[in-house]
């Protein structure tokens, strides 16, 4: 039960602060008066943070060297975007929560102990139900957006975007649920995945900015372009012959995220021009830093 416990309590620190932050999102941007969606996004934030929460608490001593350090579960950013978010919006954020992250120890002493399995099941179990109502959310203000019956700040790409992570987040449940492990990985449905998200992040970006910022406009439509080009190479390849495509991926993901980190700490330190929150730009750096960690591992894999 190593690995279940493991890959499981991984998949929390990183896909429940997403979720935590999808539902923060969605609040911040409905008009004050649309009290029903701000309380149904409001009452998941809550739910989150408190799964968040647990799953920090399980995790200390459980879990790999190679997620802590990778910058997916916290980067030095997150507790002062998460600070200023709060302050911008007047929304809670346990900020003690990322404290508490930088404190956890790698390992797993105690992974295949009865009790520890017992208690990531439970998590597991009570994740599932809050994703299986998050996602009926975002599908029903996606519905309501694209027929005009709804009005959000957010972008309907935006909408689809989330929904598709909060799947994908069920799914890896779901799998450990159902066999205790994951199955080898498909690198081709990997990449053709996070180059979408990828390249999906560097729309947003480009939307967000101040048209005063022609340069940095400039920059992230280019990352759109080079997406979009993995894209239709990926959907070419064989996942036999994927070797030479997911090393260009891989140093375009770390080109981009080199962009994203030097964004954030452009917004966090207010001289970007922007209506990109703080903890947004942090986010979609974290998801960079996810997906370089995926690359890698399948590198080393093959090595």
């Amino acid at each position: 039960m190593k690995e279940y416990v493991m890959i499981s309590l991984e998949t929390h620190l990183f896909f429940g602060r997403i979720m935590r932050e999808h539902a923060l999102f969605l609040l911040a941007a409905f008009p004050a008066g649309e009290t029903e969606y701000r309380s149904r996004a409001d009452r998941f934030r809550e739910q989150f943070e408190k799964a968040l929460e647990r799953t920090v608490l399980l995790s200390d001593g459980m879990v790999s060297e190679d997620v802590l350090s990778s910058g997916e579960v916290f980067t030095e950013i997150t507790e002062m975007a998460e600070r200023q978010t709060r302050r911008l919006t007047q929304i809670p954020i346990n900020v003690r929560i990322t404290q508490a992250e930088k404190r956890l120890r790698a390992g797993c002493k105690t992974c295949s102990d009865r009790r520890m399995v017992q208690q990531v099941r439970h998590l597991n179990q009570y994740v599932l139900r809050l994703l299986n109502g998050l996602i009926a959310f975002k599908q029903k203000i996606l519905q309501e957006v694209t027929s005009c019956n709804l009005y959000t700040a957010n972008y309907p790409l935006l909408i689809e975007h989330i929904l598709r992570e909060a799947k994908l987040y069920r799914q890896i449940i779901t799998t450990l649920e159902k066999k205790g492990c994951m199955p080898e990985k498909d690198l081709k449905e990997a990449e053709l995945f996070w180059n979408q998200i990828m390249m999906e992040h560097a729309m947003f970006i480009r939307g967000l900015l101040d048209p005063t910022e022609c340069e940095l406009m400039e920059t992230a439509d280019a990352f759109v372009g080079d997406y979009c080009r993995l894209l239709e190479e990926a959907r070419k390849q064989d996942c036999r012959t994927m070797d030479e495509l997911t090393r260009k991926t891989l140093e375009t993901t770390e080109q981009y995220r080199d962009f994203k980190a030097a964004g954030t700490k452009g917004i966090t330190g207010c001289s970007i021009r922007s209506v990109i929150l703080p903890l947004l730009a942090d986010h979609v750096l974290r998801e960079a830093n996810h997906y370089l960690r995926i690359l890698k591992d399948e590198g080393k894999g093959r090595e």
